[in-house]
Protein backbone atom coordinates (compact mmCIF):
# COMPACT_ATOMS: atom_id res chain seq x y z
CA UNK A 1 0.00 0.00 0.00
CA UNK A 2 1.14 3.48 -1.16
CA UNK A 3 2.43 5.61 2.26
CA UNK A 4 2.12 9.11 2.33
CA UNK A 5 4.74 11.31 3.95
CA UNK A 6 3.21 13.69 6.52
CA UNK A 7 6.25 15.61 6.54
CA UNK A 8 5.80 17.27 3.37
CA UNK A 9 2.35 18.50 3.77
CA UNK A 10 -1.49 17.45 3.07
CA UNK A 11 -2.79 16.99 6.26
CA UNK A 12 -5.61 14.67 7.64
CA UNK A 13 -9.56 14.95 6.54
CA UNK A 14 -11.83 15.01 9.59
CA UNK A 15 -14.98 13.03 8.80
CA UNK A 16 -16.96 14.43 12.17
CA UNK A 17 -20.82 13.75 12.07
CA UNK A 18 -22.34 17.06 10.49
CA UNK A 19 -22.37 15.52 6.44
CA UNK A 20 -23.00 12.04 7.89
CA UNK A 21 -26.55 13.20 9.57
CA UNK A 22 -29.81 13.59 8.14
CA UNK A 23 -30.47 16.95 9.11
CA UNK A 24 -27.24 18.31 9.42
CA UNK A 25 -28.15 21.86 9.67
CA UNK A 26 -30.07 21.50 12.96
CA UNK A 27 -26.94 19.45 14.07
CA UNK A 28 -24.68 22.51 13.54
CA UNK A 29 -27.28 24.24 15.49
CA UNK A 30 -27.53 22.27 18.45
CA UNK A 31 -23.48 22.10 18.65
CA UNK A 32 -23.55 25.48 18.73
CA UNK A 33 -25.87 26.06 21.06
CA UNK A 34 -24.56 23.62 23.30
CA UNK A 35 -20.74 24.87 22.74
CA UNK A 36 -22.09 28.81 24.01
CA UNK A 37 -23.50 27.10 26.53
CA UNK A 38 -20.42 25.60 27.64
CA UNK A 39 -18.53 28.71 27.44
CA UNK A 40 -21.11 30.70 29.42
CA UNK A 41 -21.40 27.88 32.62
CA UNK A 42 -17.96 27.77 32.31
CA UNK A 43 -16.73 31.07 32.15
CA UNK A 44 -19.25 32.22 34.57
CA UNK A 45 -18.67 29.59 37.67
CA UNK A 46 -14.44 30.43 36.95
CA UNK A 47 -15.64 34.08 37.70
CA UNK A 48 -17.68 33.35 40.51
CA UNK A 49 -15.29 31.48 41.40
CA UNK A 50 -12.05 34.08 41.06
CA UNK A 51 -13.91 37.16 42.27
CA UNK A 52 -15.96 35.30 45.56
CA UNK A 53 -13.63 35.06 48.36
CA UNK A 54 -16.42 32.28 50.32
CA UNK A 55 -15.70 30.53 47.41
CA UNK A 56 -11.26 30.07 47.74
CA UNK A 57 -11.66 27.17 49.24
CA UNK A 58 -9.91 23.45 48.17
CA UNK A 59 -13.59 22.39 46.94
CA UNK A 60 -14.18 25.27 44.56
CA UNK A 61 -10.93 26.03 43.52
CA UNK A 62 -10.70 22.14 42.33
CA UNK A 63 -14.15 22.84 40.89
CA UNK A 64 -12.61 26.05 38.86
CA UNK A 65 -9.96 23.93 37.62
CA UNK A 66 -12.44 21.20 36.29
CA UNK A 67 -14.43 24.28 34.77
CA UNK A 68 -11.17 25.70 33.14
CA UNK A 69 -10.39 21.92 31.60
CA UNK A 70 -14.05 22.05 30.43
CA UNK A 71 -13.93 24.96 28.54
CA UNK A 72 -10.50 24.30 26.90
CA UNK A 73 -11.48 20.92 25.98
CA UNK A 74 -14.51 21.63 23.64
CA UNK A 75 -13.02 24.91 22.61
CA UNK A 76 -10.73 22.60 21.10
CA UNK A 77 -12.50 20.69 19.01
CA UNK A 78 -15.85 22.34 18.62
CA UNK A 79 -15.10 25.80 16.65
CA UNK A 80 -13.21 24.14 14.35
CA UNK A 81 -16.02 21.77 13.31
CA UNK A 82 -18.48 23.97 13.47
CA UNK A 83 -16.72 26.50 10.87
CA UNK A 84 -15.41 23.79 9.12
CA UNK A 85 -18.82 22.80 8.05
CA UNK A 86 -19.72 26.20 7.37
CA UNK A 87 -17.07 26.77 4.98
CA UNK A 88 -17.45 22.95 3.52
CA UNK A 89 -14.29 22.32 4.27
CA UNK A 90 -12.82 19.84 7.31
CA UNK A 91 -8.74 19.21 6.42
CA UNK A 92 -6.24 19.73 9.06
CA UNK A 93 -2.47 19.80 8.89
CA UNK A 94 -0.65 16.99 10.11
CA UNK A 95 0.50 19.52 13.32
CA UNK A 96 -2.48 20.65 13.63
CA UNK A 97 -3.54 17.08 13.96
CA UNK A 98 -0.80 16.50 16.42
CA UNK A 99 -1.30 19.63 18.73
CA UNK A 100 -5.15 18.82 18.87
CA UNK A 101 -4.30 15.39 19.90
CA UNK A 102 -1.67 16.78 22.37
CA UNK A 103 -4.52 18.95 24.01
CA UNK A 104 -7.33 16.68 24.34
CA UNK A 105 -5.11 13.85 25.59
CA UNK A 106 -3.79 16.56 28.11
CA UNK A 107 -6.93 17.82 28.96
CA UNK A 108 -8.99 14.63 29.12
CA UNK A 109 -6.45 13.32 31.21
CA UNK A 110 -6.08 15.66 33.76
CA UNK A 111 -10.27 15.96 34.41
CA UNK A 112 -9.23 12.73 34.90
CA UNK A 113 -7.23 12.44 38.14
CA UNK A 114 -9.12 15.81 38.74
CA UNK A 115 -11.99 14.27 40.05
CA UNK A 116 -10.00 11.55 41.80
CA UNK A 117 -8.56 14.39 44.14
CA UNK A 118 -12.30 16.09 43.94
CA UNK A 119 -13.44 12.59 45.70
CA UNK A 120 -10.63 12.43 48.00
CA UNK A 121 -11.72 16.16 49.06
CA UNK A 122 -15.32 15.15 49.37
CA UNK A 123 -13.73 12.29 51.73
CA UNK A 124 -12.12 13.86 53.88
CA UNK A 125 -14.63 17.04 54.48
CA UNK A 126 -17.09 14.45 55.58
CA UNK A 127 -15.32 12.21 57.11
CA UNK A 128 -12.94 13.64 58.49
CA UNK A 129 -14.11 17.63 59.34
CA UNK A 130 -12.14 18.48 62.10
CA UNK A 131 -9.08 17.82 59.94
CA UNK A 132 -10.01 19.17 56.37
CA UNK A 133 -7.85 22.51 56.46
CA UNK A 134 -4.73 20.03 57.76
CA UNK A 135 -5.71 17.49 55.12
CA UNK A 136 -6.87 19.58 52.78
CA UNK A 137 -5.20 23.14 53.26
CA UNK A 138 -4.74 25.69 49.65
CA UNK A 139 -0.88 24.39 49.16
CA UNK A 140 -2.35 20.10 49.29
CA UNK A 141 -5.02 21.66 46.59
CA UNK A 142 -2.53 23.30 44.43
CA UNK A 143 -0.17 20.43 44.87
CA UNK A 144 -3.15 18.13 43.42
CA UNK A 145 -4.34 20.54 40.65
CA UNK A 146 0.12 20.68 39.12
CA UNK A 147 0.31 17.04 39.68
CA UNK A 148 -3.11 16.62 37.36
CA UNK A 149 -1.64 19.18 34.69
CA UNK A 150 2.01 17.51 35.08
CA UNK A 151 1.12 14.03 34.76
CA UNK A 152 -1.51 14.58 32.31
CA UNK A 153 0.53 16.61 29.73
CA UNK A 154 3.63 14.14 29.71
CA UNK A 155 1.19 11.32 29.37
CA UNK A 156 -0.35 13.19 26.51
CA UNK A 157 3.47 14.21 24.75
CA UNK A 158 4.27 10.97 24.94
CA UNK A 159 1.59 9.48 23.08
CA UNK A 160 1.28 11.93 20.33
CA UNK A 161 4.93 11.82 19.47
CA UNK A 162 4.59 8.38 19.50
CA UNK A 163 1.43 7.73 17.61
CA UNK A 164 2.40 10.87 15.00
CA UNK A 165 5.98 9.13 13.76
CA UNK A 166 4.03 6.42 12.51
CA UNK A 167 3.55 6.05 8.52
CA UNK A 168 0.36 6.74 7.68
CA UNK A 169 -1.74 5.53 4.23
CA UNK A 170 -2.18 7.47 1.32
CA UNK A 171 -6.15 7.62 2.33
CA UNK A 172 -6.05 10.63 4.50
CA UNK A 173 -9.41 10.50 5.96
CA UNK A 174 -10.00 10.22 10.00
CA UNK A 175 -13.88 8.86 10.52
CA UNK A 176 -13.91 10.99 13.51
CA UNK A 177 -14.76 14.45 15.22
CA UNK A 178 -11.31 15.05 16.19
CA UNK A 179 -7.48 13.32 16.15
CA UNK A 180 -7.48 10.45 18.62
CA UNK A 181 -5.16 7.74 19.17
CA UNK A 182 -7.71 5.03 17.71
CA UNK A 183 -8.80 5.87 14.76
CA UNK A 184 -5.38 7.24 13.64
CA UNK A 185 -3.98 3.94 14.30
CA UNK A 186 -6.43 2.71 11.57
CA UNK A 187 -4.39 4.49 8.83
CA UNK A 188 -1.45 3.18 10.05
CA UNK A 189 0.47 1.62 7.04
CA UNK A 190 2.74 -0.64 9.43
CA UNK A 191 2.46 -3.47 12.25
CA UNK A 192 1.21 -1.41 14.80
CA UNK A 193 -0.30 -3.71 17.38
CA UNK A 194 1.86 -3.32 20.08
CA UNK A 195 0.93 0.13 20.13
CA UNK A 196 -2.73 -0.26 20.41
CA UNK A 197 -1.86 -2.56 23.47
CA UNK A 198 0.21 -0.07 24.83
CA UNK A 199 -2.74 1.97 24.55
CA UNK A 200 -4.95 0.23 26.11
CA UNK A 201 -2.93 -0.83 28.92
CA UNK A 202 -2.39 2.97 29.08
CA UNK A 203 -5.96 3.81 29.15
CA UNK A 204 -7.10 0.90 31.59
CA UNK A 205 -4.42 2.23 33.96
CA UNK A 206 -5.49 5.67 33.52
CA UNK A 207 -8.99 5.13 34.12
CA UNK A 208 -8.92 2.12 36.66
CA UNK A 209 -6.82 4.03 39.22
CA UNK A 210 -8.24 7.42 40.09
CA UNK A 211 -11.62 5.34 39.51
CA UNK A 212 -11.07 3.23 42.40
CA UNK A 213 -9.82 6.15 44.52
CA UNK A 214 -13.15 7.96 43.68
CA UNK A 215 -15.22 4.41 44.43
CA UNK A 216 -13.06 3.46 47.81
CA UNK A 217 -14.10 7.67 48.67
CA UNK A 218 -17.47 7.63 48.17
CA UNK A 219 -17.93 4.14 49.92
CA UNK A 220 -16.14 5.24 53.08
CA UNK A 221 -18.92 8.54 52.73
CA UNK A 222 -21.78 6.12 52.39
CA UNK A 223 -20.83 4.84 55.26
CA UNK A 224 -20.25 8.15 57.00
CA UNK A 225 -23.55 9.57 56.26
CA UNK A 226 -25.62 6.86 56.84
CA UNK A 227 -24.60 7.23 60.72
CA UNK A 228 -24.85 10.71 60.59
CA UNK A 229 -27.29 12.08 63.22
CA UNK A 230 -28.67 14.55 61.41
CA UNK A 231 -31.15 14.79 58.34
CA UNK A 232 -29.99 18.03 57.29
CA UNK A 233 -26.07 16.98 57.43
CA UNK A 234 -27.22 13.98 55.63
CA UNK A 235 -28.90 15.85 52.91
CA UNK A 236 -26.42 17.98 52.31
CA UNK A 237 -23.46 15.73 52.03
CA UNK A 238 -25.70 13.94 49.92
CA UNK A 239 -26.74 16.41 47.32
CA UNK A 240 -22.85 17.20 47.11
CA UNK A 241 -21.94 14.02 46.58
CA UNK A 242 -24.42 13.35 43.83
CA UNK A 243 -23.43 16.13 41.52
CA UNK A 244 -20.02 14.74 41.43
CA UNK A 245 -20.78 10.76 40.93
CA UNK A 246 -23.08 12.34 37.90
CA UNK A 247 -19.98 13.98 36.45
CA UNK A 248 -18.11 11.25 37.08
CA UNK A 249 -20.66 8.55 35.71
CA UNK A 250 -20.18 10.83 32.43
CA UNK A 251 -16.28 10.98 31.59
CA UNK A 252 -15.72 7.92 32.74
CA UNK A 253 -18.76 6.19 30.90
CA UNK A 254 -17.46 7.54 27.69
CA UNK A 255 -13.70 7.91 27.97
CA UNK A 256 -14.20 3.32 28.94
CA UNK A 257 -16.09 3.28 25.84
CA UNK A 258 -13.38 4.85 23.75
CA UNK A 259 -10.11 3.85 25.48
CA UNK A 260 -11.21 0.77 27.58
CA UNK A 261 -13.74 -1.59 25.51
CA UNK A 262 -11.88 -3.59 21.96
CA UNK A 263 -12.41 -1.62 19.05
CA UNK A 264 -14.47 -4.97 17.60
CA UNK A 265 -17.27 -4.27 20.36
CA UNK A 266 -17.79 -0.32 18.78
CA UNK A 267 -18.59 1.05 14.95
CA UNK A 268 -16.99 4.46 14.42
CA UNK A 269 -20.65 5.75 13.79
CA UNK A 270 -20.69 5.32 17.46
CA UNK A 271 -16.88 6.39 18.49
CA UNK A 272 -18.57 10.05 17.06
CA UNK A 273 -21.91 9.94 18.83
CA UNK A 274 -19.33 9.22 22.16
CA UNK A 275 -16.93 12.43 20.66
CA UNK A 276 -19.37 14.85 20.75
CA UNK A 277 -21.14 13.71 24.23
CA UNK A 278 -17.63 14.06 25.96
CA UNK A 279 -15.84 16.74 24.01
CA UNK A 280 -19.22 19.28 23.45
CA UNK A 281 -22.20 18.38 25.69
CA UNK A 282 -20.57 17.26 29.04
CA UNK A 283 -18.43 20.20 29.32
CA UNK A 284 -21.94 22.33 28.68
CA UNK A 285 -23.93 19.97 31.39
CA UNK A 286 -20.91 19.94 34.19
CA UNK A 287 -21.20 23.57 35.52
CA UNK A 288 -25.05 23.06 35.83
CA UNK A 289 -24.91 19.77 37.57
CA UNK A 290 -22.50 21.26 39.85
CA UNK A 291 -24.30 24.72 40.78
CA UNK A 292 -28.39 24.31 40.25
CA UNK A 293 -28.36 22.53 43.97
CA UNK A 294 -25.34 24.14 45.16
CA UNK A 295 -26.38 26.89 47.54
CA UNK A 296 -22.98 27.95 48.04
CA UNK A 297 -22.51 29.16 44.54
CA UNK A 298 -26.07 30.67 43.88
CA UNK A 299 -25.60 32.57 46.88
CA UNK A 300 -22.16 33.67 45.23
CA UNK A 301 -23.87 35.03 42.16
CA UNK A 302 -26.29 36.87 43.57
CA UNK A 303 -23.87 38.39 46.20
CA UNK A 304 -21.73 39.30 42.42
CA UNK A 305 -24.78 40.43 40.81
CA UNK A 306 -25.98 42.59 43.60
CA UNK A 307 -22.16 44.23 43.75
CA UNK A 308 -23.08 44.86 39.88
CA UNK A 309 -26.27 46.59 40.33
CA UNK A 310 -24.98 49.02 42.88
CA UNK A 311 -22.03 49.75 40.62
CA UNK A 312 -24.29 50.43 37.16
CA UNK A 313 -26.66 51.79 39.51
CA UNK A 314 -25.77 53.59 42.80
CA UNK A 315 -29.23 55.21 43.36
CA UNK A 316 -31.06 51.77 43.67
Amino acid sequence: MEHWNSTLGGGFILMGILKDSGSPELLWATLAVLYMLALTNNGLLLLLITVDARLHVPMYLLLGQLSLMDLLFTSVVTPKALVDFFHRENSISFGGCALQMFLALTLGGAEDLLLAFMAYDRYVAICHPLNYMVLMSTRVCWLMVATSWILATLSALGHTLYTMHFPFCMSRKISHLLCEIPPLLKLVCTEASRYELVVYVTGVTFLLLPLSVIVTSYALILFTVLHMPSNEGRQKALVTCSSHLTVVGMFYGAATFMYVLPSSFHSPKQDNIISVFYTIVTPALNPLIYSLRNKEVIEALKRVLGKYRLQTHPNF
